[in-house]
């Protein structure tokens, strides 16, 4: 069995935890759960598109937005239908990572995905753009701190 990373934040520990449980294919077919979970981006943000952030290291469109409210990060996720799997990682990463403190999202080790087992149901390049995605998270959150 994988180990649980250290550092990481309750939520994002659950979902880690979830996916450990999980075998073969139920972890593609949890990953396309969290696809459908992604919530759309607000009103606000949605007339504002271009403010968001492209992660460019993802073969699919994929758009970042980071704001800090009273000390804790919320991050906006924005990626196609057609694209469940980087989607449904979106979703995984807001829900385990929004409302955590500056300081908690630099904690979290850049490959704390492989004790999920990803690697047994995506590609290597889609497990790159999901190691760029945490990246950029915690980029955006630099400058938004700053």
């Amino acid at each position: 069995m994988t180990h649980t990373p250290p550092a990481l934040p309750l939520r994002l520990q659950a979902i880690v935890e979830e996916f450990q449980d999980a075998e073969g294919r139920e972890k593609l077919d949890l990953l396309l759960d969290y696809a459908e979970s992604l919530p759309p981006l607000p009103d606000w943000l949605a007339a504002q598109h271009g403010d968001m952030d492209q992660v460019h290291e993802c073969m699919t469109p994929l758009f970042i937005y980071a704001e800090q409210q009273e000390g804790r990060m919320h991050f906006y996720f924005d990626a196609p239908p057609e694209s469940p799997t980087v989607r449904g990682y979106a979703a995984l990463m807001a829900e385990g990572l929004n409302g955590v403190t500056f300081d908690e999202l630099m904690a979290v080790p850049g490959d704390f995905f492989n004790a999920m087992g990803l690697q047994q149901v995506i590609t290597f390049q889609r497990i790159r753009g999901i190691s760029a995605i945490l990246a950029h998270m915690k980029r955006l959150a630099t400058q938004t701190v700053a």
